[in-house]
């Protein structure tokens, strides 16, 4: 910005000397320290108060941020990212009231869901088979070892043998 290297310092100095004369010369070095004093602390004033508007502005967004998170409605935000057009909802809503209707024996169920209702209270599937559930069998004990430990394992037991073999020979 404003940059003054020691040739243009000399420069200034030759000239203050010559048109100023050496006895006021320390008296107007003393004016200028002051003036150049003021003008410091006026631009340091000037950015502390800049950098204060700033940090409030900062604080003024947050505070909407804030004011914003507090009056957002969570399960419509989920509603809208899960189901932006609405067509779920509609759709649930009248199964529900297909659903309602025909438990209180206004409508026949339809066609679609008989099928799967048949099926259910036959225990078959969709070929005619019946279905039996059965529980599911644990796995043997050897196979949940991985191979990589089984080496270690046989190693193991392996250092312990001598070590009994010692015990009974002593």
């Amino acid at each position: 910005m404003f940059d003054l290297g020691w040739s243009e310092l000399a420069v200034i100095a030759l000239v203050a000397l010559i048109i100023v004369g050496p006895r006021e010369l320390p008296e107007v070095l003393r004016t200028v320290g002051k003036w150049v004093r003021k003008a410091r602390s006026m631009a340091r004033e000037f950015q502390s108060s800049v950098d204060d508007m700033v940090r409030e502005a900062e604080l003024d967004e947050a505070r909407k941020t804030m004011e914003s998170a507090r009056h957002l409605d969570i399960g419509k935000e989920i509603e809208n990212s899960i189901d932006p057009t609405g067509s779920v909802k509609e759709e649930v809503a009248e199964l529900d009231a297909a659903a309602r209707r025909a438990a209180k024996g206004e409508d026949e169920v339809p066609p679609e869901f008989r099928d799967l209702d048949d099926d259910v209270a036959d225990d078959k599937d969709s070929t005619g088979a019946k279905v039996v559930e059965q529980p599911a069998q644990p796995a043997p004990p050897h196979s949940i070892v991985p191979p990589e430990q089984a080496p270690a394992e046989e190693a193991a037991e392996a250092a312990k043998a001598p070590a009994k073999s010692r015990k009974q020979s002593a």
